[in-house]
């Protein structure tokens, strides 16, 4: 163990506890202890303190209690000359440090300055966590680094956070280097930043690097199920992280006006103390002393003196990833940290579709000898050709060819363009079907990005993500005004058919159900079980997405489970499922019922799109989405109430759903179906109201659409009893649900 680490760990632990001390005590004379403290939008309290100390911070009297728990861990800092042969001061000061910058940031929300400022974001809230989630558990996201400073130029700090985007590694940056930080230096090159680009500046301050630490602690009681509240839990949490959650810290201090000076301060160190806790190892480009043995860290926790040039390359060796980056043939990078890149209208050289041209997107099945593997044909306008700031119609026709492909598989690799478009730097793309909208940036054209280039993304990715079922694709793309007509009606005609295809399926119609286990990566005890009317709860997997998936690779997460003898069919239980789950859950679940909110209902994630809820004294359910940030009337919001059933546990009169199970016939059919719905948050009603108002009209209840009440409606159980009681809702003169 390096003295000089642990003495500058220590005495920086000790500087941050006392100017934590020194913050409690002047809110505490003005506002009270029993004045509530904390972050927006989260059901874990101060997610710190409460993985560490199992202790529910409400108030700022429970920080004081917070804060002498911290002091109590502090040991007393050491002489430089003193070798220390152990980590374990130095990680009792690291977990002092974290309590001790939680409590500064959230002190920051009661008496400023504002944490969310400018372009820092602070705190992250629970619905963004869980969003962000589905990347983590699916693979897209192979682990996340926490950059600290700044890197002697701006080019560098471009070229280091393009790289992270590139390998898909989720980038939060905190902290600074003598005044300058990379969020800054990348505000000053005009790089977007925000959880869409994969760039997530929290704040200026190395206090503000807590908000990394408490997203990972978060991870672990959201994904992992893990609860929290004594020694065991805090331990779990931790290990929870080190083996699954794949993050790492770049230190970053050189002094560029004078090069190989360092600008790491003591509360630097004791951060990252606080980050080996975690299993999180510390990359720096100075020379700081290093600590080689593995322990804590999978492999060594802190290395020093790499070049920032190929700090990437050796960060994921320290932490152990596997990464892997795809060259596309095209003339801008690519990556999933581009996906959700935006493309503003003062930043666009052409645009497609949207509000002002046709666009669509159709990819079907061919004869082997129809299709010839690897063509592109654009017809119509080049980029080159086009008017910057205008807009043009764009069809892209994808035609592959397969032994093994099936005509069901069509939407399912269809469903993969905006992914794959989204990823390319420069590139904004939305929607599907009939109603995309693509950009592309100056930037982007700048460096030659052509039309074609879709072409080649497709091909490439298709290839690559779907080779054990199409052998050949050959892409044709439309910009011409007359030429895109005749293919977008063939197109819609196709989707309606498709529609009517899937949509006529019912669980009855099938023997096999099928498994997925993608989110065990981060929840292991979470098995989903993906019915032809019952998607997964994260709205990304149908039964046609299972068993392509399953086709594509049999040691996937999606395997097809005979149903077996039918052991409830109102509840949706059969023998070979439980069987199944009971195997999968690593013997925590031993049954489930498919239509069911209240009795042994399917597990949670995490990664739901939607909470549905029982409301006791509507005698009927709710339903809220992440995007809402209204108060529901079972008296919580959907963070708080994502934080209930997350982790793989059977909640009962709570269910994360998918939103296209909304509209499904086995909607909560346990419980009456459709007819419980009485609260719905209003953006949500809106995105669903033509499946539902469909749905509605099929078992004669088209007046209901109307009476479903949203947070402008009611906000309570009395308001919305009073609500139902005026437009006369069903669910009021139902028979009682338990």
């Amino acid at each position: 163990m390096s003295k000089i680490i642990a003495s500058a760990a220590i005495r920086g632990a000790h500087k941050l506890v006392e100017r934590a001390e020194a913050e409690l005590a002047k809110a505490i004379e003005q506002k009270g202890k029993d004045q509530a403290v904390e972050y927006p939008d989260t059901a874990y309290f101060l997610p710190i303190m409460l993985m560490l100390l199992g202790q529910k911070v409400k108030t700022l009297g429970d920080l004081q209690e917070s804060m002498q728990q911290a002091r109590n861990l502090l040991p007393p800092v050491p002489s430089d000359s003193l070798w220390l042969p152990y980590l374990g001061g130095t990680l009792d000061a690291g977990a002092a440090t974290l309590i001790a910058e939680e409590t500064i940031e959230v002190l920051k929300y009661l008496m400023g300055p504002n944490p969310v400022e400018g372009i820092w974001l602070g705190f992250t809230n629970d619905a963004t966590l869980r969003l962000q989630g589905i990347k983590l558990v699916d693979g897209r996201m192979p682990g996340f680094a926490a950059i600290v400073g700044a890197t002697p130029t701006n080019e560098e700090a471009v070229a280091l956070v393009r790289g992270l985007q590139e390998r898909s590694i989720l980038v939060f940056m905190a902290g600074n280097s003598g005044g300058r930080s990379v969020p800054e230096q990348l505000d000053a090159e005009g790089i977007q930043m925000d959880w869409d680009s994969f760039l997530v500046p929290y704040g200026k301050e190395i206090t503000a690097a807590i908000y990394s630490l408490n997203f990972a602690a978060r991870s672990a009681m959201t994904f992992g199920g893990i609860e929290p509240g004594d020694m065991k839990g805090a331990r779990d949490i931790l290990m929870y992280n080190k083996k699954r959650v794949h993050a790492f810290v770049l230190a970053l201090g050189s002094d560029p006006d004078a090069p190989g000076e360092q600008l790491l301060t003591d509360e630097k160190y004791a951060t990252a103390a606080g980050a080996i806790n975690f299993g999180f190892p510390v990359i720096s480009d100075v020379g700081i002393p290093e600590i080689l043995p593995t322990g804590i860290c999978t492999y060594e926790h802190v290395v020093a003196n790499v070049p920032v040039a190929d700090i990437i390359t050796r960060a994921a060796e320290v932490r152990g990833l596997t990464i892997k980056i795809e060259k596309i043939p095209i003339a801008v990078p690519f990556g999933s940290g581009f996906e959700g890149e935006r493309v503003r209208k003062e930043d666009m050289h052409v645009q497609f579709g949207g509000k002002y041209t046709d666009a669509f997107e159709l990819l079907r099945m061919k004869a082997m000898d129809k299709v010839d593997d690897g063509k592109i044909e654009v017809v119509g306008p080049e980029v080159d050709e086009m008017k910057e700031g205008e807009a043009y119609p764009l069809g892209i026709l994808i035609e592959v060819a397969g032994r093994n492909f099936q005509e069901d598989f069509e939407s399912v690799v269809e469903r993969r363009v905006h992914e794959y478009i989204s990823c390319a730097n420069g590139i904004f793309h939305m929607g599907q079907r009939s109603i995309i909208w693509v950009r592309i940036s100056k930037e982007a054209n700048s460096k030659g990005f052509k039309v074609r280039h879709f072409g080649d993304i497709l091909i490439a990715k298709i290839h690559n993500d779907f080779s054990a079922i199409i052998d050949r694709v050959q892409v044709r793309i439309i910009t011409d005004p007359e030429k895109v007509k005749a293919p977008l009606e063939e197109a819609k005609a196709v989707y309606g058919h498709r529609d009517d295809r899937i949509g006529g399926m019912t669980d009855e119609d099938v023997d096999d159900f099928y498994s997925c286990t993608l989110c065990q990566s981060y929840a292991p005890n979470h098995v989903c079980i993906v019915t032809p009317e019952r998607l997964g709860l994260c709205g990304a997997y149908t039964w046609l997405d299972c068993k392509a998936s399953y086709q594509i690779d049999e040691h996937g997460p999606n395997e097809p489970v005979k149903k077996g003898e039918c052991i409830d069919a109102d509840k949706g239980q059969w023998q070979n499922i439980n069987a199944y789950i009971n195997t999968k859950s690593n013997g925590n679940l031993e049954r489930f019922n498919a239509y069911s909110i209240l009795e042994e209902p399917m597990t949670s994630c995490g990664c739901f799109e939607c909470i549905a809820a029982i409301v006791p004294e509507a005698n009927g359910v709710l339903i809220v989405d992440r995007n809402c940030q209204s108060m529901t009337p079972v008296g919580m919001k959907f963070s708080t109430l994502a934080g209930q059933i997350g982790g793989g546990t059977q909640t009962p009169g709570f269910i994360g759903i998918g939103k296209l199970y909304i509209s499904s016939g086995k909607f909560i059919a346990a419980e009456g179906g459709i007819e419980r719905l009485v609260w719905m948050s209003k953006g949500l009603k809106e995105e669903v109201s033509e499946r539902l108002k469909t749905r509605l009209a099929k078992v004669g209840k088209e007046d209901l659409f109307d009476k479903i009440a949203t947070e402008e409606d009611a906000d309570s159980p009395e308001k919305l009893v009073e609500f139902l009681e005026k437009v006369g809702h069903p669910a009021l003169t139902m028979d009682a649900m338990f």
